[in-house]
């Protein structure tokens, strides 16, 4: 007997048991009112009990019986609709043995083999029941033939013996035409792109006044042709810039082009010392068209903050880019470095104080950038502090300088002490980097609302945002240089010590090592302002001589060095210890004077973390690669930090955007 029918039967049991009881109270009180009445009263209650059970038994027969039709009918009822459900319907085993089909199923499809496609369906399920051993809802989605099926179902489970079997009841549900629709609602969505001529200005001077027309004509050809293929709509709105709109489903045509319209245009054969660049950026990331021209901007900005000449598209967020292969050219004009000079100098002067900030590992651009700013502020009559713990041996020889020096006795802070300085209208300066993740103390972003940048990195995505005054200047050689300009151009007159000179004039010389890679004509300039300053060249050297012990260190990393693609050299550094970065750093660049090694990566372990050093001769953007990797840098000189990793998994990883890089580049 069913639960169900025990739970009517109890209901009627405890109403009779009520009557049963009022009963026999009556004939209690008849016979002790009138003895004449106990007789009557046993038989009266005798006769109630068994009229009680008969009556009992008889609907509980009634029950029982109007029960079972009933769900004899609900059974029938079920078992038909299961036959004829309009949504296919299959009952199979896990090792593929289909145990029952409904009609909808057949006919659906009734020429395909589908055995072919049930297998790795029910191949899939099978691992997913094997890590989750228990009844678990089904809900896939599965390409059948020509056609998208989402499967729904549940696993019963059952016992044969001492196995375990699983019964799978599945239903296929035709998504084809839904999907449809919904890729041609996404696909008919508007995307916003933003292309700009990088070098509008240099060419414009370059070019003879008669041959200017024509050449613009043919860039403006170039770039309407690309747009107008699509049907989208372009518009030229300055002389060097352009808007169009197109359709979302010519963006992924773009992708696969890899955008070859940057190619094009630097094809254009003109007499020119260098090549005629475009930098182009798409959006579709925004509620409105406005809001996803205003994302474009901002992802146009990134493209310029990279050095040009690439393409970026924005989607859901996240940025993609294209391009980027070719060297920044030296285009700053002294007009904006004297206009930043100057909007730095009137907002420290608005400021209680100044603290300055770089990046983790801090070096000697970023010290000396410091330094520099330090001097400017302290002209002000400003207070001002360098929150920094720098360890290791890249900055040994010159801390040991920094700290014998008076000066600087209660300038250089510690992070807790760099909280306390704070107030509510401090400036927070960021030297020599722009990322937010590479800050060193990033709680200082959080803590001061007053923020001034200067770096000279590509720009990446995870930028610094809110900040008052960005002077980002990708065509930079280093961070030392643009501060150099911004003392050499601030309307006070500014006297550096010969410390603070030679600091600058080393952050010059180490990132362009010794003068030879990134160097303009602005970078020479900056070095001669400082020169004027008495700086020993050979005093600034010696601080980054490399002791015996790190030369055959290097030397040692060298020797079990893996050439990758004949040309890119891999090498691992297996000791842990606070110099890590710096033996990368130092063995990469010796990697390069390798005949035929036109890149090299080297990675070693500091912490948790794995760090990369990458640097290249210009045939090879580093910076691209290690991009992939959440770094970033420059085409010739580039770094990334990998985060609970070992150093074989790193290099699996490294190997594999390698790969990609090359892939993309064909």
């Amino acid at each position: 007997m069913s639960e169900k029918n025990d739970k009517i039967l109890d209901k009627l049991i405890s109403k009779n048991i009520i009557y049963i009881a009022i009963i026999t109270l009556l004939c209690i009180s008849l016979s002790v009112y009138n003895l004449r009445w106990v007789i009557p009263s046993i038989v009266i209650f005798l006769l109630t009990i068994m009229y009680t059970v008969w009556i009992s038994s008889k609907k509980r027969v009634e029950i029982e019986n109007h029960i079972q039709d009933l769900t004899s009918d609900i059974s029938s009822a079920s078992k038909g609709n299961l036959v004829n459900t309009p949504i296919p319907l299959v009952l199979m085993e896990t090792n593929g043995n289909i145990v029952w089909r409904s009609k909808s199923f057949v006919k659906e499809f009734q020429n395909i083999d589908i055995a072919t496609y049930l297998n790795p369906i029910v191949k899939e399920i099978k691992l997913d029941i094997e890590k989750n051993d228990e009844n678990i809802e089904i809900a896939k989605q599965f390409n059948i033939d020509k056609k998208v099926y989402k499967i729904l179902g549940s696993i019963l489970k059952a016992k044969k013996r001492k196995q375990k079997e699983y019964v799978l009841s599945l239903y296929f549900i035709d998504e084809t035409k839904y999907n449809e629709l919904f890729d041609n609602y996404n696909n008919s969505k508007t995307c916003i792109g933003i292309a700009m001529i990088d070098n509008y200005e240099e060419i414009m001077q370059i070019v003879l006044p008669e041959r200017r027309i024509e050449l613009l004509a043919k860039i403006e050809k170039e770039i309407i042709n690309w747009v107008t293929k699509t049907g989208g709509l372009i518009i030229k709105t300055e002389r060097d810039s352009f808007i169009y709109v197109f359709e979302q489903k010519y963006l992924s045509e773009f992708e696969k082009e890899k955008f070859n319209i940057l190619d094009v245009v630097k094809s254009i054969e003109v007499d020119l010392r260098v090549p005629i660049t475009l930098s182009i950026a798409i959006s579709n990331d925004g509620a409105s068209n406005y809001e996803k021209y205003k994302t474009a901007l901002a992802a146009m900005e990134i493209v310029l903050g990279r050095g040009g000449d690439q393409a970026i598209v924005r989607k859901n967020g996240k940025y993609k880019f294209f391009g980027g292969k070719t060297l920044e050219v030296e285009k700053r004009a002294k007009v904006k470095a004297r206009t930043v000079a100057q909007s730095i100098s009137n907002v420290i002067e608005d400021s209680d104080n100044v603290i300055i900030v770089g990046h983790k590992n801090i070096d000697i651009d970023a010290i000396g950038s410091a330094l520099g700013l330090y001097r400017l502020s302290k002209t002000l009559n400003k207070n001002c502090y360098i929150v920094s713990e720098p360890t290791g041996k890249s900055l040994g020889k010159f801390l040991e300088v920094l700290k014998n020096d008076e000066e600087y006795k209660n300038v250089i802070l510690t992070e807790n002490e760099g909280m306390q300085v704070i107030t509510e209208n401090s400036l927070l300066i960021v030297v020599d980097t722009h990322k937010t993740s590479y800050v060193e103390f990033p709680e200082l972003l959080e803590k001061v609302q007053n923020k001034i940048i200067i770096d000279h990195h590509r720009k990446a995505p995870d930028c610094i945002e809110n900040v008052k005054i960005s002077f980002h200047e990708v065509y930079a050689s280093s961070t030392a240089e643009l501060v150099t300009e911004i003392i050499q151009y601030a309307r006070e007159d500014i006297k550096l010590t010969l410390l603070e000179a030679e600091s600058l004039y080393g952050g010059i010389m180490v990132d362009t090592k010794n003068f030879t890679f990134k160097t303009g004509v602005r970078t020479f300039e900056a070095a001669a302002y400082l020169r004027k300053y008495g700086v020993d060249i050979i005093r600034v050297k010696k601080w980054f001589q490399a002791d015996l012990e790190s030369y055959n260190t290097i030397a040692n990393i060298v020797r079990n060095v893996e050439v990758y693609n004949d040309t890119i050299a891999i090498a691992v550094y297996e000791e842990e210890n606070d110099d890590a970065n710096l033996i990368c750093a130092k063995t990469a660049d010796e990697l390069l004077t390798i005949s035929d090694i036109t890149a090299s990566f080297v990675m070693a372990k500091l912490g948790d973390t794995v760090c990369i050093s990458g640097r290249s001769i210009g045939d090879i953007n580093v910076q691209i690669i290690l991009e992939k990797l959440g770094g970033g840098g420059h085409i010739t000189l580039a770094g990334a930090q990998l985060e609970n990793v070992t150093l074989e998994e790193a290099k699996e990883e490294l190997i594999s955007r390698i790969n990609e890089y090359f892939a993309e580049t064909e």
